[in-house]
């Protein structure tokens, strides 16, 4: 594995953690998406994340600052993957705009580069084809908090090359994660298989007004001694991403308990500017959510 530029497609929530961890393991790294407006937000996002390392890492502020600046950024796709030796795309999941993406990338990447989706839900075969190198075509899942919750998922699809599956396992590996190779393709890897029912259950028991944030976080938390309940988790993963994959179900399914739970996500709180952790205000407000405060398992 001798990858050096790195290119990280979509600067939400974990695209920025993706770009930052590469360039603090010192890869350049270059970040794309849609507009200036969104890279302006990747920025402050970005640094954002440095009081995190600082915090849980003791990592001092000089290479902090020396891992930022190994970051570039930049609306121009064919600009931002011009010298890609690696791409992980983190953008929306939502099939048909991976589709345009890897048929936009296919045509303006170098012939050498190799392609990872860090799609939570979505199998790698599904867009294998739009990005017209199959061969060189993986996922590569991580993590929120990936500084810390160092999982790497690295899952080919049958048409991919053995050469870069473990060239992909060599570079999580090298950015600091724990490599967890997949064989085969599995929807929700080994993560999101056990973690993405749970969540589900716990939306729908609030959707369908069986218990509120607070009550169904406490039970999980106590009933498991897990530090943070479903809704505590979701803040983290953002509200949007959630909404994505719910939205995708219902219309998948036609399942009215999916509608209305999409429903839910987006009035009261994707239009209401709620996506969790990142605004400051999801299921909890931050940076003192309930959860974490004194009693919060005691009353």
């Amino acid at each position: 594995m001798n990858y050096q530029n790195i290119t990280v497609a979509g600067s939400g929530v974990l695209g920025s953690q993706i770009a930052y961890q590469t360039a603090y393991h010192g890869f350049h790294v270059f970040v794309y998406d849609i507009n200036e407006e969104a890279l302006d937000k990747a920025k402050e996002r970005i640094s954002k994340l440095k009081s995190g390392y600082q915090e849980d890492l003791g990592t001092a502020e000089a290479d902090l600052d020396a891992a930022y600046d190994r970051i570039s950024f930049s609306s121009d796709l064919a600009e931002a993957a011009a010298n890609a030796d690696l791409v992980i795309e983190a953008i929306p999941e939502v099939v048909d705009i991976k589709t345009k993406f890897y048929n936009q990338l296919g045509e303006v990447a170098p012939e050498y580069t190799v392609f990872a989706t860090n799609s939570s839900t979505l199998l790698p075969s599904q867009f294998a084809e739009a990005t017209g190198r199959p061969e060189k075509f993986l996922a590569l899942h991580f993590a929120n908090e990936i500084w810390k919750n160092n999982t790497a998922e690295i899952m080919k699809h049958a048409g991919t090359d053995n050469k870069y599956f473990e060239e992909v396992i060599e570079f999580a590996k090298a950015i600091g994660m724990v490599a967890l190779p997949l064989q085969k393709e599995e929807p929700g890897y080994i993560l999101n298989s056990l973690l993405v029912p749970l969540l589900d259950a716990a939306e729908l028991l609030l959707s369908n007004e069986v218990a509120d944030v607070e009550t169904i976080d406490k039970t999980w938390m106590i009933a498991t001694g897990a530090p943070k309940g479903p809704f505590a988790i979701l803040d983290v993963v953002g509200i949007t991403t959630s909404y994505n994959i719910v939205k995708a179900k219902a219309d998948k399914t036609g399942d009215p308990q999916f509608k209305k739970l999409a429903e839910l996500l987006k009035t009261e709180y994707i239009d209401k500017g709620k996506l969790g952790t990142a605004t400051g205000e999801g299921f909890y407000t931050y940076p003192n959510p309930s959860y974490e405060q004194p009693g919060f398992l005691d009353n």
